[in-house]
């Protein structure tokens, strides 16, 4: 079985190509990266670092790489052959890749009817939609009633963290233990290849927004709590008692959300939210406070998370949850000079208040007895900072 992989980078090698190299998938990587081509070209397998306390090394075989800038004909043809084609490039360089992919599956369809199914493996919403809209903008209509015919374009969410890294060997990649990849199976076309650790699901909503109120949630609360008490790393403030507590606190919160509105097993999410936990206090794992805490006008939003678990909590329980607007308070204090967020954000709460801020930013109305749990929480970490 041959898979077509857009995107050579660590996410594409260390993730994705991984687990179709494990799959008994020969893996062909597409990318513009010469040095990463040529290497897998020419030692046709890499390592990957397991980052925990095992220190297992995994060898990934049956690799190779193409490069789309210098050889599209040789990208074309794959796709002609392949059997299942996934990417990881970035929301930004789908549309650009969606020109080959255009040409490579228009001249499948007159050498190849076997149907296939694209995953787009981005850190995004919608992300294989996004790439099948930009795609069919290179088609006609005639030719749009063939593609959904013949080819499945498949939604799906992932979860794996690739710390930043030095590895002295370009093609090696150190990832954590933990990965999710769930699919939409919904618009699969033939029959949806086997691949070790994909879940098909009918629904992908309910996945996407536990990942959201679990894995953003979490890393946010401590993120921003950490910050506040001049902390480094969220290692560090997952090790302060107090913040381990409200971390916990707030997953509990949204945790009871996602059960509520989508029917999760409530002890298979309290297994869930242990694991994501663990996953903050590997210490193999390092990752900047200011890093995850940044663009806090957007991690603010009405839609993102914790604004939305905070308000669907007050929602459905009638009870302001407490973790949660306390994470709210915190992120409202973050004033990293780095951040033109965090400038903004502050410039913002100078000139209308806690209120205004939040009424601009999240849409919360000054009388929603959120505001008001907000506005204490700011004081009492006002004073702590």
């Amino acid at each position: 079985m041959l898979a077509v992989h857009f995107g050579a980078g660590n996410i594409g090698r260390g993730f994705i190509g991984s687990l179709l190299s494990q799959s008994s998938y020969e893996v062909v990587f597409v990318d513009v990266n010469e040095e990463v081509v040529h290497l897998l070209n020419e030692r046709k397998e890499y390592r990957v670092l397991i980052a925990d306390e095992s220190g297992k090394e995994e060898i990934i075989r049956n690799v190779s790489a193409v490069n789309s800038q210098t050889e599209n004909d040789k990208v074309i043809h794959y796709l002609t052959e392949a059997d299942l084609v996934t990417t990881a490039v970035g929301p930004n360089i789908l549309p650009i890749i969606s020109s080959t992919l255009a040409e490579g599956l228009r001249k499948r369809l007159s050498v190849n009817q076997k149907p296939l199914n694209i995953i787009a493996c981005e850190n995004m919403i919608g992300g294989t939609t996004f790439l099948k809209e930009k795609v069919f903008e290179k088609i006609s209509d005639e030719e749009k009633s063939l593609f959904e015919r013949n080819y499945g374009f498949l939604d799906c969410a992932v979860d794996r963290i690739v710390p930043n890294q030095k590895n002295s060997d370009p093609l090696a990649v150190t990832v954590e233990p933990f990965f999710e990849w769930v699919v939409e199976q919904k618009d699969v076309v033939g029959d949806m290849p086997n691949v070790r650790g994909m879940q098909l699901v009918d629904d992908l909503l309910p996945y996407i927004e536990r990942k959201l109120f679990t894995v953003n949630t979490g890393h946010a609360m401590a993120a921003y709590l950490g910050y506040n008490k001049k902390l480094q790393t969220i290692k560090e403030a997952m090790d302060d008692k107090e913040i381990y507590f409200d971390v916990q606190q707030a997953l509990n919160e949204s945790g009871a959300v996602l059960v509520k509105r989508y029917g999760f097993n409530e002890n298979e999410h309290k297994k869930y939210i242990e694991k994501i936990i663990h996953r903050f206090t590997n210490p193999s794992i390092s990752d900047e406070i200011v890093r995850v805490a940044r663009s806090p006008i957007r991690k603010v939003g009405a839609n993102d998370r914790l604004m939305k678990p905070a308000k669907q909590y007050y929602e459905l329980f009638n009870e302001v949850p407490a973790g949660l607007t306390k994470g709210i308070a915190a992120l409202l204090l973050f004033d990293y000079q780095e951040d033109p967020e965090a400038i903004e954000l502050q410039e913002t709460i100078m000139k209308a208040g806690i209120e205004g801020a939040l009424s601009q930013y999240a849409q919360l109305e000054k009388d929603h007895p959120l505001a008001d749990a907000i506005i204490k929480y700011v004081e009492g970490l006002r004073e702590t900072k």
